[in-house]
């Protein structure tokens, strides 16, 4: 790895926004590609983050300020990849069930998704099952991944499943939960293709239901 793009690792690794996007700028001014940006330092720092909170070493702060920082060189990387082309990972739709109005467990999933390479399109919280059958019409994402914090909400988890299942788009689209509540046994009852406890294991999930 480069020293730009060491410098770059390391700033995702301490959270340092400023650092991550003037590192980024300098790598990019000295011939350093987006996509090679983007693969050898991002995308490797923001796996280490999961990795560190797995074990213990980092809590959901840490991860949200490394995300953050990450996102800083991603508001610069994005442009550039598009013009040039660049294919991501894949194409993820993410938002939290009807009823439902917590973001900061949806929101850390998607900047880990975005880490980890996906396109990620949010709808927000309060998601109705039309607009997630909407979203999958207009976007034909890979994966589809649902949030709900409360036990009174999971109950729109499996509406939603119907809702896509009667729009015939169900064999279009890998379904992934997770919440406060969810669990592999609910996950397994509504029909979902995975769950994941946590912002790190649902980037992981993501990339290994690809390959399924």
């Amino acid at each position: 790895m480069s020293t730009l793009l060491e410098i770059i690792y390391q700033g995702v690794l301490e959270g340092d926004q400023s650092e991550v996007g003037a590192g980024v700028q300098n790598a990019l001014e000295t011939n350093h590609s987006p996509s090679e940006i983007l693969d050898n330092a991002l995308v490797p720092a923001m796996s280490e983050v999961g990795s560190l909170f797995e074990e213990g070493e980092y809590f959901v702060p840490e991860m949200l300020i490394s995300a953050r920082a990450m996102q800083a060189g991603m508001a610069i990387l994005k442009p550039l990849l598009v013009e040039g082309g660049v294919e991501m990972l894949g194409k993820v739709v993410i938002g939290t069930v009807q009823g439902d109005l917590h973001d900061i467990g949806k929101n850390l999933v998607t900047m880990m998704l975005e880490g980890a390479g996906f396109e990620v399109i949010d709808l927000g919280v309060d998601v109705a099952p039309e607009k997630f059958v909407e979203a999958i019409k207009d976007h034909n994402p890979d994966i589809l991944c649902m949030s709900a914090l409360l036990t009174t909400t999971m109950a729109s988890i499996p509406v939603i499943i119907e809702a896509i299942e009667q729009a015939g788009l169900r064999t279009h689209v890998k379904i992934l939960i997770g919440g406060a509540p969810v669990t592999q046994d609910y996950a397994d009852q509504v029909g979902a293709d995975g769950f994941a406890q946590d912002a790190s294991r649902a980037a992981r999930l993501a990339t290994t239901t690809l390959d399924k």
